[in-house]
Order: C-alpha cells, then structure tokens, then sequence
C-alpha cells in the first residue's frame, strides 16, 4: 500500500498543493467560490484504453457542473488535461512527447493572453506523480483516477499560481452517484463502468497499483445509467471493467451471503475468494431486459470468472452478443505461471471447449504478449499453436515492457532481447490474421444482423458496422426494406442511417473485415423470427464447425 500513496519530492520554487491537503470537506485558504469554472474552456485528449474514455466522461461530467465549458480545439482552450496509460512504454512516451509540444504551447500563450493551464489524468498521474512535477515544469494540475471529484479544487489552485496535486486511490470510490457525459460523435453507443480497480495482480501487470484494488458500482446506479441511454436512443451497452465478470455487488444487505463466487473449472486466484454479493451474472440479466433491442456487451473479463450460469445467460438472452473477450497472454502454461495468470493452457483450452459447446456460433477474441520474461522459443510456439487451434476473430498482440511496480520487475528478468520479441510479435501477428480470415470467410453466404456506426472511412459510398461478433462489416449505401410496423405493413424502402439496425448478405471476408449488401431495416427483437429467413442451417452449421 505504500506505493499507493505515498508522497513525493517536487520542484521547491514553485509551491505544490499535494494530497495530504484533502482529507476535509472545507479549505480554508479557498474562497468558497473558487472551485467555479466561471465558463472556462476545457479540452480533453484521451489515450489508452476505453475505461479511459469513460474516466473523461466522468471527469467532464464533474467539471461540467462547476461552470466549465469543452473544446476539442487545443488553441481555444484554458485548460488541457490529458488522460493517460500506463499499460506500456511505448504509451507513456506518447505522452510525454505531447507534453513537450503542450508546455512550448504555454510559453507562447504566456505573451498573449490567460495562460494555459496543462493537466495529467489517469494511470500516468498516479504511477509517475514525482517525476511529471519535476520534470515538467509547466505542468500545473495531477489528478489519479480516483481523485476525479477533486478536480475542480485542484484547477483553483492551479489558476491561482500553484501545481496542484491529488494521486491517493480509493478502496471505495466508483462513481456511482456521477452521470458521465457521454462524448460518442455517433451517439448510437455508451460504454457503461460497472466496477474499477483489480485484484489478480499478473505479475506483468501495473493496473492494480496505478487503478488500486477492485470495487464495484452499486447495481442501481448501473440500471439507472442503461436506462436513461436506452431513452436516449442508445443502441448498444458495453459494460467496462477491469476484471468486469468479477463484478461483486455487496452494496445492500439481501446481497450478502457466505457463498463464495464461481470460478471457471481448473482456474484459481492469487487472493482468497471473497463470499457473497450480487454477482456478474445477475447483473448481465438485469441490465439485458431494460431494453430487449439494446446490444449488450462487455470488456475485459479475465476467463477465470465465466462459471456456466453466465455462459447459459449468454446463449439465452437474445441482445447479448455472443461474442466473448477471453485473454490468454501465452499458450504455454510454464509462461502463464511466470505470468500469475491462475491456469494453465489445458484449463484454458477445456473453458474454450465448454464456451463453444453452451454457445455454438460463439465468436472470441484474445490477447496476447510475445517475449515475456523466460519465454523460449517453445513457448513462443505453443501460443502459435494456441491460436491456431482456438481461432480468434479478433487479437490484440503487443510485445512484453516490463513496468515498475510490477511482480515482474522485482522478481523476473527481462531477459527476451527486443529484436526477438518484435520478431515472435511480428509472427504471432501473421498466424492471426491467417486463422482470423478463415473464420470470417465461413461467414460468407450468411447473414449478419450489424448495427450501423456510419460512413466508411475509405469510400463516402459505402457505409460501416459492427455484427454481433464485434467484426466490421462493409457494405453499399442504399436505401433497403424497411421495417414493418404495427400501423404499416405494406412493402416500403427507407434509407439507412448511423443508429440502423439492418440485414446484411456476407459476400467476401478478409481478417480484419467482412463485405456485402444490405437486404433490410431490422430490429433486435425483430431478427429473431426474420434471420432464419436468409441464414440456412448449413451456413449456422459452418460457422460452428470454424468455432467462431
């Protein structure tokens, strides 16, 4: 716990407002008015992960309500806050070379009108809290991801001449009374945070020290926020998480019990099982019937928390995508010890035979690190054979940097020369796309029911968006069949729009897309009774036989 809060050494000329200034609701060297925003301009730049995108609805919500307005013009703007990773080298270099472009920016500023004020948000606040301050010294605001309620507080010192900081994590904090401001351009989807923090504690893994130990929402404010989205118009949910299927809800008393919750068989934790509360699976049933033509989904789980109850769910509830996230990092079980991922690859394997045989057409995704700390060039061939035999649709591979603070840096070595591990990457990519493009390609000649996120990047002719599998789908702007209502049942065509649910005919797949042509408007709950119209038994049987 010593990492999570303790203090740091900072730049002795100018004054820090630090986290041991908080513990009250009242400041006294504060004007109880000067927390206002007094219609200051803020612009956001998200990096990292979506929690990270909702960490910015969060904190927009919070700064919204103090009198600030948003930007996403950078030169407009009286305060920048950058929302940071920590997850990888590679992501905290981004931000350190935008800083660098940010603080020249003030400089500038500083000759021609009200300065600008710089702030980091997030995992980067946290893990390098001492290390900004100093190194930086136009920075003027830290904020960790707990300390989000804090902001308003901090750019008041901040506007008054200070650097103000606030990294502490929270054992407690989740947000559940903040309605976040939901940015999406589209509007057609919401990601919705269900619970914050991890316990597992890989050992490749910085999250538990820059996100603190894992809490969950209270189910209420959960159903509440699903359903204002669905009055909204809002057409698909994710729920987000950390470990998002160890949701445990101990927030009202009927939720307690001395039952311990399930793991996936063969699968083990690194911390003591904790008894009772409202689990992951009650709380994917509630939040599937507000709204039976609202997708549901969810990221990221970890595979040790899919007991059958939530796989059953899954095959039951027509508006929950039978697509499932299910991380591997390594097809050898030596590395996954090494890794403190609780399994090894036959328990791994024996979860995805027991998924695909409750959930048939399942479609799965995964990720992967290529040359972690001890991992021979057999291991590198045994993840190789992993994804060939499971068949992904959709990977997220990245090579091993190891992060302070981690199990792996105190007790492993980075042993895995960087030329090695880019060459295992650059191989575990290749494999993938392969087995990606034949699971996509047993889609053609079926159809797929896809939500409409918009225009295609590459042609204003062409229109995009995602299947129940979470693959882009590609087809023709046209004007298709619309959909029969109760007070109009002749044949009529409408054309389609960002938010549309329609029918699409697969004609050609490669491993990142699909392609085809728009056969009609559609619903969710509609497509139950008019899919196995165009979608034979011999197409549903080939994709089973691919194991998408």
């Amino acid at each position: 716990m010593g990492n999570f809060t303790q203090g740091a050494s900072f730049n002795k000329q100018q004054p820090v407002i630090t986290d041991d200034l908080i513990n009250t609701d009242k400041h006294a060297y504060l004007p109880e008015d000067s927390e206002i925003g007094n219609s200051r301009t803020v612009c956001f730049e998200t990096y990292g992960c979506q929690m990270n995108v909702n960490d910015t609805e969060i904190a927009w919500s919070i700064l919204q309500k103090k009198g600030y307005q948003r930007t996403s013009d950078v030169d407009e703007a009286d305060v920048v806050l950058l929302v940071t990773c920590s997850i990888r080298e590679k992501a905290e270099q981004t931000i350190w070379n935008r800083l660098r472009q940010l603080t020249a920016m003030k400089k500038r500023r500083l000759k021609t009108r009200i300065p600008m004020k710089i702030g980091v948000l997030g995992c980067m606040a946290e893990r390098l809290k001492s290390e900004l301050l100093e190194r930086e010294k136009l920075l003027d605001v830290l904020a960790g991801p707990d300390a989000y309620r804090d902001l308003p507080r901090l750019l008041s010192v901040a506007h008054g001449g200070q650097q103000a900081s606030n990294v502490l994590l929270s054992l407690e904090e989740t947000y559940a009374d903040v309605m976040p401001v939901h940015h999406s351009p589209q509007g057609y989807s919401a990601f919705v945070s269900i619970m914050r923090g991890c316990d597992n504690m890989c050992s490749y893994c910085i999250v538990p020290f820059t996100r603190g130990r894992e809490r969950s929402r209270p189910v209420s404010s959960i159903l509440e926020e699903v359903r204002i989205l669905s009055e909204q118009g809002v057409k698909e949910v994710t729920l987000l998480g950390q470990n998002v299927n160890s949701y445990r809800d101990t927030s009202e008393e009927q939720f307690c019990s001395s039952e311990p919750g399930q793991l996936s068989r063969g699968f083990r934790t690194v911390y003591r099982a904790r008894p009772g509360g409202l689990r992951f699976a009650d709380l994917l049933d509630r939040v599937s019937l507000i709204d039976p033509d609202m997708r549901i989904r969810f990221t990221s789980p970890h595979p040790k928390d899919f007991p059958d109850e939530v796989l059953q769910l899954i095959k039951e509830r027509g508006n929950i995508c039978k697509q499932i996230h299910l991380p591997a990092q390594s097809g050898s079980s030596t590395v996954l010890q090494a890794m403190r991922r609780g399994y090894t690859r036959e328990a791994y394997l024996e979860l995805v035979d027991n998924i695909k045989r409750i959930i048939p057409v399942v479609s799965l995704s995964s990720d992967f690190i290529s040359g972690f700390c001890g991992e021979t060039e057999e291991d590198h061939l045994q993840t190789l054979s992993l994804i060939r035999e499971v068949r992904y649709n959709v990977g997220f591979l990245f090579a091993y940097s190891m992060r302070k603070k981690t199990h792996a840096f105190h007790r492993l070595q980075d042993d895995v020369p960087a030329e090695v591990k880019q060459r295992r990457l650059e191989e575990l990519i290749t494999v993938f796309r392969e087995e990606a493009t034949k699971v996509n390609a047993a889609l053609i000649g079926s159809t797929q029911l896809v939500l409409v996120e918009g225009e295609s990047k590459r042609s204003a002719q062409d229109l995009c968006g995602r299947n129940d599998g979470n693959v882009k789908v590609i087809f023709p702007r046209q004007e298709v069949a619309g959909q029969p209502t109760d007070t109009r049942t002749e044949t009529h065509t409408a054309p389609i729009n960002p938010g549309d649910y329609v029918l699409v005919k697969i004609t050609s797949a490669n491993s990142q897309s699909l392609r085809g042509h728009a056969l009609s408007h559609t619903s969710l709950s509609d497509t139950a009774t008019r899919l196995p119209d165009h979608c034979h038994d011999r197409q549903l049987a080939s994709v089973s036989r691919h194991g998408v």
